[in-house]
């Protein structure tokens, strides 16, 4: 009982501590890290959300398509990427993701395209 215990225990610990590990950036730390070639936006929402609006510069590849997309992005393996989605709950799912394939540099953007558009920074829409 104790050994199953104490291994309850260590499992629940890792799962905190590797929630604990993506940092999350605000909508204007964000912007500024790609406007100075610090970091990748990676948007993983679903097309017809990135259809809608999306930041200028991001990747997009859907958080249902991760896995299976991984090689389009192997090259920001050790440079600094932004996960967003609409609201940051998709994209920490992704980020998670991307630590686990071993990205050195992983960061959520704080309330996602949402907070982007209420802090007043830019989107592109897709042409008609």
């Amino acid at each position: 009982m104790k050994k199953r215990v104490c291994t309850m225990f260590a499992l629940l610990m890792s799962q905190v501590a590797l929630g604990a590990t993506i940092e999350r950036v605000s909508p204007s730390q964000a912007a500024q890290m790609q406007q100075s070639n610090e970091a990748v936006i990676l948007d993983v929402r679903e097309t017809d959300e990135w259809n809608a609006g999306h930041i200028a510069g991001a990747i997009h590849i859907p958080l249902g398509e991760m896995q299976g997309r991984m090689s389009e992005i192997a090259r920001y393996k050790n440079s600094s990427v932004i996960t967003q989605c609409r609201s940051g709950t998709r994209s920490e799912k992704a980020a998670q993701a991307l630590k686990q394939a071993g990205f050195s540099s992983v960061y959520n953007l704080e309330g996602g395209i949402n907070a982007w558009q209420k802090a007043d920074l830019a989107i592109e829409q897709k042409a008609k």
